[in-house]
Parts: structure tokens; C-alpha cells; sequence
């Protein structure tokens, strides 16, 4: 699972016909800190996260997992939406 923050959306009208009806999300992965680091990527929400929030991805063949995503071309998942972290005994997050 990766931590990351989802920074904006994607729309495609034109698709595979398993992908219609699902929500897709450009998220960054971010340190437990909440500062981003690597480039945007395309994931499937499957829990109704919203822009600015801080998620948990599974990727590969880990996100096909979800009953949003069983047996659909899917490479990274939204699955969880994070409250607080708390890493080394210290709250380096908390949803505001």
C-alpha cells in the first residue's frame, strides 16, 4: 500500500466498457509527513475520496481486489482514506 494525496480528477468519455460508472483520481504519492513526492498517476476510487484528501493506494494486481474493481483493467486503487498517522510514536497527520 502507498500513502498518497489526490490532486485532481480524470474524465474519459471513450473507454473500456468495464471502466464506465468509475470515479477516476490523479494522486501523488506522499511521505507520512504529507509532502508529496513522485509524478501524478491515474487511480480507481472505490471509496469515495474527494480532492486534498490523503488515501492509502494498492496497486498491481492488488487493485483488482475491491468489488468496484474485480476483473477490470485496473493498476492502482483508492481503498481507504486516511484519518491520522502516527509514525515512531509521533502524529504526523491528522484529517482536519
Amino acid at each position: 500500500m502507498l500513502i498518497a494525496r489526490v490532486v485532481g480528477s480524470a474524465v474519459s468519455t471513450v473507454k473500456d466498457e468495464k471502466l464506465v460508472g468509475l470515479k477516476l483520481l490523479v494522486v501523488r504519492e506522499a511521505t507520512h509527513r504529507n509532502e508529496l513526492v513522485g509524478r501524478p498517476f491515474v487511480a480507481v476510487d472505490a471509496v469515495g475520496a474527494g480532492v486534498g484528501e490523503l488515501v492509502l493506494i494498492a496497486q498491481g494486481s492488488s487493485a483488482r481486489q475491491t468489488e468496484q474493481t474485480k476483473d477490470k483493467p485496473v493498476d492502482a486503487v483508492i481503498m481507504g482514506i486516511i484519518d491520522e498517522l502516527e509514525v515512531e510514536g509521533e502524529l504526523t497527520f491528522v484529517k482536519s
